[in-house]
Parts: C-alpha cells; sequence; structure tokens
C-alpha cells in the first residue's frame, strides 16, 4: 500500500471483540514484546528473556492519526510485518494473572482494529515456547506496507500526535534496544539519517541514505 488512507470512520468494535486473548486456563503463557513492550510492560511477570521470533520483522508499517501524527499529517509507528526475524523480549505471566494481564493488553494494543494478536513459536535460548504477539494485519486501512525510506523518513520528520513527536518515537525506541542490547540495524540507520535531515542540507543527506533497506 502507497497511498496514506484517510481516518477510518468505520465502527472496528466487532473485529477489535473479536481479537481479544483467550487466556489458558490454568497455565502460565508467553508474551513477546518488539516495541514499548519490551521495556514498558507495566503488566505482572514471573520470568522475562530475551527471544527471537522468526518469520516476522519490526517495521514501521502502521499508520498514526492519533499518537505520532494526525488525519492532515499521518506518522508511523512499530507492527511486526512478515518476513525476517524479530529480536525482542518475551514475559512469563503466571496463571493467576493471565486473565488480567490479557484484558490489559487488548485495552493497550487493540485501539484499532490494526494488529492481529496471535500464539506464535519464539525462541528463548534453547527453548521453543508459544507466545502471543500482535501482528500487524495487511488488509487493515492503517497498514502502510512496506514504504520507501525517504517517505518514511518524510512521516517521521512531520508527524505529532497526542504522545509527541514521531522523530521522539523514533529516537526513544532506539535508545530502549540499545539499553537492552538488542541490534537493529534498519532502525539504527534511520535514526541517523532522521538526523541527518533535521541538522539540514549540505550535512551527508542523499546518496547515502539509499543505503537503508
Amino acid at each position: 500500500m502507497s497511498a496514506v488512507p484517510r481516518e477510518s470512520t468505520i465502527d472496528e468494535s466487532g473485529l477489535i471483540r473479536s481479537r481479544r486473548l483467550a487466556p489458558p486456563k490454568g497455565r502460565s503463557f508467553w508474551v513477546f514484546g518488539y516495541g514499548s513492550l519490551m521495556w514498558r510492560p507495566d503488566f505482572p511477570f514471573r520470568e522475562a528473556a530475551p527471544a527471537l521470533l522468526r518469520g516476522y520483522h519490526r517495521a514501521f508499517c502502521i499508520w498514526s492519526f492519533h499518537y505520532r501524527g494526525s488525519a492532515e499529517r499521518p506518522g508511523l509507528v512499530l507492527g511486526l510485518d512478515r518476513g525476517g526475524a524479530c529480536r525482542g523480549r518475551a514475559f512469563r505471566v503466571a496463571p493467576e494473572d493471565a486473565e488480567a494481564v490479557c484484558a490489559y493488553l487488548h485495552e493497550r494494543e487493540m485501539i484499532t482494529g490494526v494488529y492481529d494478536p496471535r500464539l506464535l513459536p519464539v525462541e528463548i535460548g534453547k527453548r521453543r515456547v508459544l507466545a502471543a504477539a500482535y501482528l500487524a494485519d495487511r488488509q487493515h486501512e492503517q497498514y502502510a506496507g512496506k514504504l520507501a525510506p525517504d517517505r518514511i523518513l518524510r512521516h517521521i520528520l512531520a508527524g505529532v500526535g497526542t504522545s509527541g513527536s514521531n522523530f521522539d518515537y523514533l529516537e526513544s525506541t532506539v535508545a530502549h534496544l540499545d539499553e537492552l542490547g538488542i541490534a537493529d540495524g534498519p532502525l539504527h540507520r534511520l535514526l541517523e539519517m532522521a538526523r541527518r535531515r533535521r541538522r539540514g542540507p549540505g550535512r551527508g543527506t542523499g546518496a547515502r541514505d539509499r543505503r537503508f533497506s
């Protein structure tokens, strides 16, 4: 998808309700974080560990009309899109907390229906467990798809929403990834390019920007 969609006027309440996580009865379960959930889970857990999810990657593929952008100047936020792999953190939730954590995650993540929660296998060291992960729904109006780096930069540098600027979101994400020791070359290169653009022309922009992939 390349066009910027208008903010949806469709009532998504049915879609959102259908995507509520159901906690396993009497058992603990895992949650995979790839963005802010990694450093700000805000729910009780018994164990946290670095985790690898194969088949999906972290990408700026979701239009933001509220938190990091507006209807006039949409921003972009992270989603899990198909292809590649993603390093993040997995959290083990105790059986007695499962129902409350699922309810909290629904309120936090399912503001619209753009995310599709799935139970997927993740690797935690030599262990392999099923973890809840919020994937980007490619059929949703907010799904931006794979955009050219220059276009991603334009939206990130222009977007401002109720939670602040889109640039601050990118900068904070990279800083937290660094704190957790999680390498993500594309996001680091994107931040470097965004900083050069903010400094203005004549500071190494242009051909070098096209290295991002």
